[in-house]
């Protein structure tokens, strides 16, 4: 009795890559498949199509791994299953028939649905042919296929042998016998593991946190887009002279060229970025013959440094990724547990130099008339960005970007960025790093000499002065705003001139200090003003800072007299200088009297405004003091930059012993506008900062990465579309930048903008007064000295 074929030939274990690309594909299901590959081809001349698509039948009989579907196991395992037959999925098309300026735009809409088309896993096989007629003497052949069955190399080999089986009319028993996937699998199974992640923990073991150019963007599916550059026949010469003459390959120069870029864009010298490699083990005799999927994607780690010789980082980088070349069989994911990191990268890279036997198809058969055509690959990715090069005569290089991450033109300023660093290799090898210069001269121009065009006539007079004239624009406008009292411009401006007779007649005058110890409230707005209309110079005390700091500073600082309350002096430390409580009421009582006007000189802009101690992280606190002039200079800037008008509130969160509250209280001072002091209680409690913020109709508000991480996530809404935000960091919003609708971001440095900003969308970034491109402020991280 006759016994009936056994369907399934072969039970296979996966290749490393092959269970990254299962993950996506089953779990993305519904969605695109980035790994659907597609490759064409046009044929000119006669052709027999029947025995084409024989030739093809017989291709797929040939290589058993083309036949394989991918299962999951009851342990919940999946495994490669091989059956021994599978029909061939083959297309025909005829578009003779449209008149012949339609054909090209129906030929890629065809070629886009079968693109788009998913392909089922578990149903072999994952390739598809489509043949189009497009005129008596032009086809154009299609291959789609899952990337999980071919790589990039295979491909060549596997078109040659088409075309070989086409002149032999399906026969191929001429041609060489077919190294089975098995044995690939079997040379996989057989490597040392544990040698293999030792390797790679120790080669990531100092490795402080990834380098992503798109933080915070999900993974999500999209069709990639892309931007093509290319280095001229000369220049690739020269390149590759330079590599040859240090023993080098051209991967290492554009892997370290790609780091480089990567490196300016992020503001890092540790980079970290996925690289496509061939995977084909030299052991296996005839592995360059073989069709499969071979590659894997592993993280190249790559530091930076500056004052390094070009050349002597590629060698360096070299040496470095040869240690790991005989551990490249290991899976990303393994590799992740190994070196105690999740997501490594967010960009790849893969440098396709592979052999190509062009003998193949060539000669009197189909060979000679077939020709790859242009542009039509399409390299399948879900990364945000993934360079592709190739190296023939001429070197080509394609950007492919996820559009709803990075715009066309950003993506092209990227991969000319990466071209001009391989230019300046070829130009000097002996470069440092460092002075690679990225930027192009129209990009140049802007930031050395239209960003630093900032000449402006300076007033000549004091915070006080400009004060006074706001004063008399709208004395009855709102200033300040705290604890539910508000004072209007003409009030505060009384109080301040009262305090400053009294602190006068205390012997307080010009070349002095003040500390000041107040609460969150109008009355630390009065005291700062008549310290200035008094003539001197003010030292902030945050009474929350340690007992030792405090005593240090009052020392130090040697202040005339601690402006303060009864409750604040009792937490502050003992020091041999006299206290003034505003909340005494013999203090009341005599600030009563105090005329406003007729004893006050106020500052001059020689004479000191403030002084500001460091946090003493590298040695002892050390008080810095800051100049009227500048401060004038700084603010009267900010006045023109931001534009803010009568009708804005902007909210003062930062304690007085920082900088940034200068700008915050007298900013709005100075414009017109009016400052909400939030208290110390309500900063630190999200839910009641929402609140002040809608309850005292703020417009403007100035806040630390931290607080606004909690801002966002208490209530985003309080982002109304008319608000403006001065941010400290612009890169936090990128968690969630849906909530800024119409909302102005202002950054008053270039290089905070040194994390990925792109995800700000429509989002208005400003810099130097110009609107500027998202990914131009990062590539400027590294040159931000040079914008004023």
């Amino acid at each position: 009795m006759s016994r009936t074929p056994r369907k399934i030939e072969d039970i296979l274990p996966l290749a490393p890559l092959q269970e990254g690309l299962l993950f996506h594909s089953v779990y993305d299901e519904g969605e695109l498949d980035p790994y659907v590959v597609q490759a064409s081809f046009d044929i000119e001349g006669p052709l027999d199509t029947a025995l084409l698509r024989t030739a093809a039948e017989a291709l797929l009989a040939r290589h058993a791994n083309l036949r394989a579907a991918f299962r999951q196991r009851k342990n919940g395992d999946w495994a490669q299953v091989v059956m021994r037959e599978v029909p061939l999925p083959w297309t025909e098309n005829d578009l003779t028939a449209l008149p012949e300026d339609e054909r090209a735009a129906a030929v890629a809409e065809a070629m886009a649905a079968e693109r788009s088309t998913r392909f089922d896993v578990t149903r072999p096989p994952l390739l598809r042919f489509t043949l189009v007629r497009l005129d008596a003497s032009l086809h154009r052949l299609v291959l789609t296929n899952h990337h999980l069955v071919l790589d990039g190399w295979s491909l060549p080999v596997l078109m040659g042998e088409l075309c070989a089986l086409y002149d032999s009319r399906g026969d191929d028993s001429a041609m060489p016998r077919v190294r089975p996937y098995r044995d690939y699998v079997a040379w996989l199974a057989a490597q040392d593991r544990d040698a293999a992640r030792t390797a790679w923990r120790e080669a990531f073991a100092d490795l402080a946190e990834p380098s992503p150019m798109a933080p915070g963007v999900s993974r999500t599916t999209v069709a990639s887009a892309e931007v093509l550059a290319s280095f001229s026949r000369s220049d690739t010469a020269a390149l590759a002279e330079i590599a040859r003459g240090r023993g080098l390959t051209l991967n290492t120069v554009v892997q370290t060229a790609w780091a480089i870029v990567l490196g300016r864009h992020t503001g890092r010298d540790d980079i970290v970025f996925g690289t496509t490699v061939s995977g084909r083990p030299p052991q296996i005799d005839g592995v360059e013959r073989m069709v499969g999927l071979f590659i894997n994607t592993l993280p190249t780690r790559i530091r930076l440094r500056a004052a390094e010789p070009f050349a002597e980082l590629l060698t360096r980088v070299q040496t470095e990724q040869t240690r790991l070349t005989s551990h490249q069989h290991l899976e990303l994911a393994e590799i992740q547990r190994a070196v105690g990191h999740g997501e490594l990268f967010d960009t790849s890279m893969v440098f396709q130099n592979y052999p190509v036997d062009r003998s193949a198809t060539a000669g009197e058969g189909i060979g000679a008339a077939v020709r790859l055509v242009p542009g039509k690959d399409r390299e399948a990715t879900h990364y945000p960005l993934m360079l592709v090069g190739s190296a023939r005569d001429t070197m080509l290089f394609r950007l492919n970007y996820r559009p709803d991450v990075f715009d066309e033109p950003t993506a092209q300023r990227i991969l000319d960025r990466f071209v001009r660093v391989l230019h300046a290799l070829v130009a000097d090898p002996e470069l440092p790093v460092g002075r690679i210069d990225l930027l192009d001269e129209a990009e140049a121009r802007s930031v050395l000499a239209d960003w630093n065009d900032t000449a402006c006539e300076v007033p000549g007079r004091s915070v006080v002065e400009l004060f006074q004239e706001r004063v008399a624009a709208a004395p009855d406008a709102v200033a300040v705003v705290a604890g539910g009292s508000s004072l209007s411009y003409a009030e505060l401006d009384a109080r301040a001139g009262r305090l400053a007779g009294l602190l006068v007649e205390c012997g307080v005058g010009p070349e002095c200090f003040v500390a000041v110890a107040l609460p969150r409230s109008v009355d630390l707005v009065v005291a700062l003003l008549a310290v200035w209309k008094a003539g001197a110079a003010y030292l902030p005390l945050d009474t929350e800072y340690p007992a030792e700091r405090l005593a240090y500073m009052l020392q130090d600082a040697a202040p005339l007299l601690v402006l303060t309350t009864g409750e604040l002096a009792a937490v502050l430390p003992e020091a041999d200088v006299p206290r003034l409580l505003l909340d005494a009421p013999e203090v009341v009582q005599e600030l009563s009297r105090v005329p406003v006007e007729g004893r006050l000189t106020g500052p001059v802009l020689s004479a000191a405004a403030y002084v500001i101690y460091t946090s003493g992280s590298t040695g002892r606190p050390k008080g810095v003091v800051v100049p009227q002039a500048s401060l004038v200079n700084f603010l009267v800037a900010m006045v023109d930059r931001f534009q803010l008008t009568g009708d804005d509130r902007l909210l003062a969160v930062t304690t007085v012993g920082f900088d940034i509250a200068g700008l915050e209280l007298f900013l709005p001072l100075l414009s017109g506008a009016a400052v909400v002091v939030a208290a110390r209680e309500v900063v630190r409690d999200p839910a009641a900062l929402c609140a002040l913020v809608s309850g005292e109709r703020v417009s403007v508000m100035q806040a630390t990465p931290s607080l606004w991480r909690a801002v966002l996530a208490e209530d985003a809404s309080v982002l109304a579309e008319d608000a403006s935000v001065l941010a400290g960091d612009a890169s936090v919003l990128a968690e969630d930048a849906s909530v800024l609708g119409g909302v102005r971001v202002l950054a008053e440095d270039v290089s905070v903008l040194a994390g990925d900003v792109s995800v700000l969308g429509g989002v208005r970034v400003l810099v130097g007064g110009e609107a500027l491109p998202a990914d131009l402020a990062v590539a400027l991280a590294g040159r931000a000295e040079s914008v004023t």
